[in-house]
């Protein structure tokens, strides 16, 4: 560890096992079980315990929460995990927890997301890769992120449910279903409102593709079908490439149901 990338007003277990070039910001905490890789930055103020692995490249700013105890009444201090990937930027008061022996036993961050102030990642949430949460967005425990997703601001995610690929949620959006690959949510109760278009041309769909989504799309939500006729339709629609069987897939696999 080389000293001048510690600030002395640091305390960091001596069990703890952080890369030579790891920074460390003022009065921050870091626990015994925290392994942290190479070139992450922590800023002043931050607290980083538990079980807590962090990859290369990430950006944590002050006052940060990472590694605390889950929020889960049945939690009896087992040694679960926060596993956190690479290039992530991890904005101010941002709480991560543990995950349970109830869930899957670790909480997952994977790489090159951006997630913003005041974002809580509750006990045995998956985030995928490349995804962006606005200020104030919150996963209840056992929620699944895809990769690519946005999530607009105070955006709330009830437990349990998953979020698909490129998928976004408007501001304050209150999600209890499933929201399908590339669709947008939005509403206190969130309802479907369209197709997340725009996130898809970014990312390198081509208008091709984008068709056949929004013909799914109007299949499930705009023709007066069952759900189990929808996906039959969508089954038998022409396709090059894969993204209507990944929808297909996704819906087929809800257990708490998709947005209606």
């Amino acid at each position: 560890m080389t000293e001048p990338f510690i600030h002395p007003t640091a305390i960091i277990d001596s069990k703890a096992q952080l890369d030579s070039s790891v920074k460390v910001g003022a009065y921050s905490i870091i626990g015994a079980n925290v392994q942290i890789g190479a070139d992450t930055e922590i800023g002043p103020h931050v607290v980083i315990e538990g079980h807590t692995t962090i990859g290369n490249n990430n950006q944590i700013f002050q006052f940060a929460s990472l590694g605390a105890q889950p929020q889960d009444k049945k939690y009896r201090d087992e040694p679960t995990k926060l596993i956190i990937g690479n290039r992530n930027t991890i904005r101010e008061f941002t709480t991560f927890n543990t995950g349970t022996v109830t869930g899957i036993g670790e909480t997952r961050l994977g790489d090159d997301n951006w997630i913003m102030a005041y974002c809580h990642l509750a006990h045995d949430c998956v985030v995928g890769n490349h995804t962006i949460f606005a200020n104030n967005a919150s996963l209840a425990g056992h929620v699944e992120i895809g990769d690519y997703v946005v999530l607009g601001g105070y955006t709330l995610i009830f437990q349990f449910c998953r979020i698909g690929n490129y998928a976004m949620t408007a501001f304050a959006a209150g999600v209890h279903k499933d929201v399908p690959p590339y669709f947008m949510a939005s509403g206190y109760r969130a309802e479907p409102a369209g197709l997340n278009s725009e996130g898809m041309r970014r990312n390198g769909f081509t208008a091709e593709q984008i068709s056949n989504v929004k013909k799914a799309y109007k299949a499930i939500y705009m023709q007066d079908l069952s759900l189990n006729d929808a996906k039959t339709k969508i089954a038998e629609m022409p396709q090059e490439s894969n993204e209507l069987e990944i929808l297909r897939d996704f819906i087929e696999s809800s257990k708490r149901g998709i947005i209606r």
